[in-house]
C-alpha cells in the first residue's frame, strides 16, 4: 500500500529539488555552476552508505533473531543501494573533473566508495546464488553483509583520517557550513530520493516474496508428480 505514495512523493520532491538546483540555486563562489551536481551526488552518497547500513542491520536480525523477513529485506535493499552508489561515483567523477582537473583520483573517499559499490555487486551475486540453491535464508550473504559494514565508517571518516582532495563534511550533527540556498534544496532532494529508495525496496520485497512462493509451489508440484 505504501509503495505508490512513496514513489510519487519521492519523484515530486526529487524532481522539484533537482530543478531548483539546476535553475534556481545561485552559482557557488569558488566552484561556479559545477556545484549544482551536489543535489544528486550527495543524496546518492548518503543512500549508498545508508543502504549497506540497512543490509548490516537486517543481516544481524537474520543471524541472531532468525527474523523471516530480514534476509528478504537485505536482498531488496542491495540493488537500489548499488544503483545509488554507482550514481554517486558517476556524478562525483563529473564534479571532480572541473574541481580537481581529473575524472578520477585514488583518494580515500573515492576509493572506499568504489569498494562499497563492489561490495554491493558481490552481495547481489551471493544472494542470487543462495536463492538458486533454494537457500533463501543462507547465512553466507548475512555474514558478508555484516563484515562489509566495516567500510561504512571508513567512507565517512576518510576525509578526516587522510590528506584528501575531497572536501570535509559540510553538514555534521547539529550544524552546517552550507548556505541556506543549497542546504534546504539538498535536504529536500535527500528526502525525495530517500522516499524513492523506500518505495523501490518495498516493491522488491513484494517481488522476492512472490518469487519464493511461486518456487515453493513449483517444488511441491514436482514432488507430487514424482510421488504419483
Amino acid at each position: 500500500m505504501l509503495t505508490g505514495p512513496l514513489l510519487i512523493a519521492g519523484l515530486v520532491l526529487a524532481l522539484a529539488s533537482s530543478a531548483w538546483g539546476l535553475l534556481g540555486a545561485p552559482a557557488e563562489q569558488l566552484q561556479g555552476d559545477s556545484v549544482r551536481i551536489l543535489f544528486i551526488h550527495v543524496p546518492a552518497a548518503w543512500l549508498g552508505m545508508s543502504g549497506w547500513s540497512a543490509i548490516a542491520i537486517a543481516s544481524l536480525a537474520e543471524l541472531v533473531w532468525r527474523h523471516p523477513l530480514a534476509g528478504i529485506a537485505a536482498r531488496a535493499v542491495a540493488l537500489p543501494g548499488a544503483v545509488f552508489s554507482a550514481i554517486c561515483l558517476l556524478t562525483g567523477s563529473l564534479w571532480g573533473r572541473p574541481a580537481w582537473g581529473a575524472w578520477w583520483v585514488w583518494d580515500g573517499r573515492l576509493t572506499s566508495m568504489l569498494v562499497l559499490f563492489l561490495l554491493y555487486c558481490a552481495y547481489l551475486a551471493l544472494a542470487d546464488a543462495a536463492g538458486r540453491d533454494g537457500a533463501g535464508g543462507s547465512r553466507l550473504p548475512a555474514i558478508f553483509g555484516l563484515v562489509g559494514a566495516v567500510n561504512i565508517p571508513i567512507i565517512h571518516y576518510s576525509v578526516l583520517w587522510w590528506n584528501s582532495l575531497h572536501q570535509p563534511p559540510s553538514i555534521s550533527m547539529g550544524q552546517s557550513t552550507m548556505a541556506p540556498a543549497f542546504l534546504w534544496g539538498l535536504l529536500a532532494a535527500t528526502l525525495g530520493f530517500s522516499l524513492i529508495f523506500g518505495g523501490v525496496v518495498l516493491a522488491r520485497m513484494r517481488a522476492i516474496l512472490a518469487d519464493m512462493q511461486a518456487e515453493a509451489r513449483l517444488r511441491r508440484r514436482a514432488s507430487e508428480l514424482a510421488d504419483a
